[in-house]
């Protein structure tokens, strides 16, 4: 089989940037799939890895950046059996040792083996999709688009999946007509509140950020109470009548948005903590925590519930809000990302120009 011959978005060295290089795939082995990229989501986790301290991916370098990846299957391995060349199919992305309990159920995410891998997943230490073509190390990784957008299928392989996974983590202790608490309405956020409101369509959501395009944004997903965060806990939960949250969902994470967080949540609630945005949440008896509250720290989804939030989007109820870069483009459209400056999501698409950038 061809050697197949492309650019890539590469890390080569702790803090250093990001270039566009030459990089050559082999044809893949026995359970591989090359597949050809047609959308690749960039998120805030890429700015982690390109702008944090260089642990725990600094064994990994170098590897090529994207882990919201979908696209063409291209060439398979000779014992492949559950996807052909041609079929269009989103990629999961948290990859695992495939032997674990966790592994075999499908939550990858949750791998017994993370820490000896010295990866999290495609393009989190393994090389990713800003690129023509990734290889895919099994079949298993991949999901069919079966009719979506492979612009709008990108972003939900981690946005989409990682909200989903968080609703879900809370779901099954809300009551009859909960109130829903979503801190931040960037790319995650805007897409929790469409999950919220397929799952728990009695639920109130109240949605908080300091930006008004991103309020407008939540009422266009179905928040019915959109309220600027400078209004502190009290502004929020006056939205309704004071009683406070079921479910706090902190799409950021940075230290005001968990003390924000805390003034919410009602006895029995769930606070869970999507985004890495730094801050620190003290667990102890007496801490001014209310009673019966549990936090939840998730990371990413599983393969299974991939499937169900693409089936979502097919039915109508998710939507990513898209702002697309040719794929030449990668390193303005991460500027923009830094700048805090994208609605919704950023997704990088093929084109003809030739990639110089850095980023």
């Amino acid at each position: 089989m061809t050697v197949v011959h492309t650019h890539a978005l590469r890390l080569t060295r702790p803090g250093g940037a990001a270039r566009f290089e030459p990089v050559r795939l082999p044809p893949p082995g026995r359970h591989e799939v090359l597949v050809e990229v047609a959308a690749a989501g960039l998120c805030g986790s890429d700015l982690h890895v390109l702008d944090g301290p260089p642990a725990p991916l600094e064994a990994a370098l170098p590897f090529t950046l994207g882990h919201e990846v979908a696209g063409t299957v291209a060439v398979v391995g000779e014992d492949v059996r559950a996807v052909r060349p041609g079929d269009p199919v989103a990629v999961y992305g948290p990859w695992g040792c495939g032997a674990c309990p966790r592994c075999r159920e499908g939550s990858e995410n949750y791998c017994a083996q993370r820490s000896r891998l010295g990866y999290a997943g495609v393009g989190l230490g393994r090389d990713g999709g800003i690129a023509g073509a990734v290889l895919v190390p099994h079949e298993r990784h991949l999901l069919p688009l079966a009719g979506l957008d492979p612009v709008q299928a990108a972003p939900l392989t981690d946005a989409g999946l990682t909200s989903y996974h968080a609703v879900s983590l809370a779901l099954p202790r809300l009551p009859a007509d909960p109130v829903v608490a979503v801190l931040g309405v960037g790319g995650l956020g805007h897409l929790a509140i469409q999950v919220v409101r397929a799952l728990a369509p009695a639920a109130v959501i109240v949605a908080a950020d300091v930006r008004s395009e991103a309020l407008e944004l939540a009422t266009r997903c179905g928040a019915q109470h959109a309220v600027r965060s400078e209004r502190g806990a009290a502004g929020i939960l006056a939205a309704t009548g004071g009683h406070g949250a079921n479910a706090v969902l902190d799409m950021v994470g940075s230290q005001q948005t968990l003390e924000l967080a805390t003034g919410l949540l009602r006895p029995g609630a769930d606070l869970v903590v999507v985004g890495s945005g730094g801050g620190r949440l003290e667990l102890a008896k007496g801490s001014g925590l209310p009673a019966g509250v549990r936090v939840s720290l998730p990371f990413w989804g599983s393969r299974p519930d991939l499937g169900r939030v693409l089936a979502l989007a097919r039915a109508g109820a998710l939507r990513v809000e898209v702002e697309t870069f040719p794929l030449s483009q990668a390193g303005q459209a991460l500027d923009r990302l830094r700048q805090g400056t994208i609605r919704g999501r950023a997704v990088l698409v093929p084109d003809s120009t030739p990639p110089r950038e850095s980023a």
